[in-house]
């Protein structure tokens, strides 16, 4: 596999990116139900990058942590969301949501190991702020629940997808256009985290 190929990556995401609204969470319109709390996620390119970040530093870091990850963001990301429902403010979540893809795409890049519980935590923090920006959305839902259920599906998956691509690391190539990846997630990280400091600016 050529070693242009992360380039290469790298360089579709971030146009696929650049295309995409500034703040991906501040989208027009009411939130529908289940069909719209699954697009949500897609269509939030901060957010879509995030949770396949989670994914692959999962399998990266092999088991426990590749189910611990994708486990523990859901869940905290649901605490997230009831805090978001009931307007509890959190400090910049939109800036907060840009460094997690800094953070997790840098973790992927740099093949960084944690012991699973402080990866866990890393996740867990990152999950809250996630969480709060779709509970935000739920008030104006026609239908809460279901909406609710379609955005932490879609989640899920996309955790999937990253395990799925992270094992892609059982080759030396692999790891190559992993560790690609991780810092084209990074690099677009750094774009939404820039639009996020100018908006509180």
């Amino acid at each position: 596999m050529s070693l242009h190929v992360p380039r290469v990556l790298t360089a579709a995401i971030a146009s696929f990116a650049l295309t995409q609204p500034a703040l991906a969470h501040e989208q027009a319109g009411v939130a529908g139900g289940l069909v719209s709390g699954l697009l949500h996620p897609i269509t939030g390119i901060d957010h879509l990058i995030a949770m396949v970040a989670v994914g692959i530093w999962g399998a990266q870091l092999g088991a426990p942590a590749i189910w611990i990850l994708p486990i523990t963001f859901p869940l905290v990301m649901a605490v997230g969301g009831v805090l978001g429902v009931l307007h509890v403010p959190l400090p910049m979540p939109e800036v907060m949501i840009a460094l997690s893809a800094v953070i997790l795409g840098v973790a992927v890049a740099a093949r960084l190991r944690l012991p699973s519980a402080a990866a866990a935590l890393v996740v867990a923090i990152f999950a809250i702020f996630h969480g709060h920006a779709h509970g935000a959305e739920l008030p104006r839902a026609a239908n809460a629940l279901a909406y609710g259920i379609g955005f932490v599906t879609a989640t899920g998956l996309l955790h999937l997808c990253g395990i799925a691509i992270g094992t892609l690391t059982r080759w030396p190539a692999g790891e190559r256009v992993i560790q690609g990846l991780g810092a084209g997630i990074a690099g677009i990280g750094c774009y939404f985290l820039a639009q996020g400091l100018g908006a509180v600016a």
